[in-house]
């Protein structure tokens, strides 16, 4: 039995897509913390701020481990697809 396959992201990648978009937001809000004169060298910010670039870098690993082994069980090229947008139905 094969896994259902999805023309857009399936329900896994999806979930990706908005964890790793809430990781980047979480970043960029604690970076430009860092640069004001109330939060310059407040050190949770500092420390929160490392710990969401540690965790989207595993993130960003399992994404890509998910479609490699996604291109594998499904038979096709999903880095051709997301670089053309085209997707054989």
């Amino acid at each position: 039995m094969r896994a259902r396959r999805y023309i857009g992201h399936n329900p896994a990648g999806g979930a990706m897509v908005i964890l790793l978009i809430a990781m980047i937001s979480g970043i960029v809000t604690t970076g430009y913390m860092m640069t004001t004169d109330t939060w310059w060298g407040i050190e949770w910010v500092e420390d929160v701020h490392k710990t969401l670039v540690y965790a989207t870098l595993g993130l960003i690993v399992l994404h890509v481990a998910g479609v490699i082994l996604a291109s594998i069980e499904h038979r096709e090229n999903l880095v051709r697809a997301m670089i053309t947008g085209w997707k054989r139905r």
